[in-house]
């Protein structure tokens, strides 16, 4: 049943997301902080998928990433992004999703992301494996380091953080087959998940731009952890997804890296 809600909550975000494409609303962009925006579709999708989820669960509490968080005291959260990747989105580039996720207590238990370009849904829940489209999908079984794709975002709402990245990045590049960066960690996530890329890290995202994805590869046999190897990349937002034979080849630079920073 929650499962079910998540998928049709991202579908109705998709659907959202591709009638505004080339209307007024997307043009309508303010910005939320430095680096960061937000268009009127944003805010037009949110509201209806918090709409949405309220009719079929109106006692749980739902965390949105442009109202912020609706309390209340259930058990159940629903972390919603409505537009991953809005920059993608206000340029053009056909490389956004809708996220939805249910956080039961501490843990993820249902998630969802939906490619609206491509028509692709991407979807799961604890202990049932993970689907795209009705097909059940699985991480690649890449063990050689040397052919791997990566994918990784740029730290754009935490600039000071360059170096280091740089520094990581390099040390991964040079050893790796080579990397991508989309704009848009929920399919980066979902990527990993259907074995497109073999894994992805950022830093300094936020919960829901991440909570649907980490449940997709954990579910299609991959591996989520923080930078460092630890369960905290909810809270601190920073990520490495894998398909968990490369997940230790992928850390290694960040102790170097970042320790002295984010530990």
């Amino acid at each position: 049943m929650y499962l079910e809600t998540a998928i049709e909550a991202a579908r109705l975000g998709a659907g959202i997301l591709l009638e505004h494409i080339d209307s007024e609303e997307k043009s309508h962009v303010s910005q939320k902080q430095q680096f960061d925006f937000v268009t009127e579709v944003d805010h037009l999708a949110e509201k209806s998928l918090i709409e949405f989820i309220h009719k079929r669960h109106p006692k749980h509490d739902i965390l949105a990433e442009e109202s912020g968080r609706q309390f209340s005291d259930s058990e159940f959260q629903w972390i919603i992004d409505p537009l991953d990747g809005t920059k993608n989105y206000i340029h053009g580039i056909p490389a956004f999703a809708v996220s939805v996720a249910l956080r039961k207590g501490g843990e993820i238990i249902a998630g969802a992301i939906s490619d609206p370009s491509r028509d692709e849904i991407f979807y799961a829940d604890k202990g049932g494996g993970a689907f795209l489209n009705g097909k059940a999908i699985s991480v690649t079984d890449t063990t050689d380091f040397s052919k791997c794709l990566l994918a990784t975002g740029f730290p754009f709402r935490a600039k000071h953080l360059i170096q280091p990245y740089l520094s990581a990045f390099k040390v991964l590049f040079e050893r790796i087959s080579d990397f991508r960066r989309a704009g848009a960690a929920a399919l980066d996530l979902a990527y990993v998940a259907a074995g497109r890329l073999d894994g992805f890290w950022e830093v300094g995202l936020n919960i829901w731009d991440i909570a649907a994805g980490a449940l997709v590869v954990e579910e299609a046999g991959g591996k989520v952890s923080d930078l460092f190897g630890e369960d905290s990349h909810l809270n601190t937002g920073n990520i490495v997804a894998s398909n968990n034979r490369i997940h230790e080849e992928i850390l290694e630079p960040f102790a170097a890296a970042f320790g002295d920073i984010l530990q």
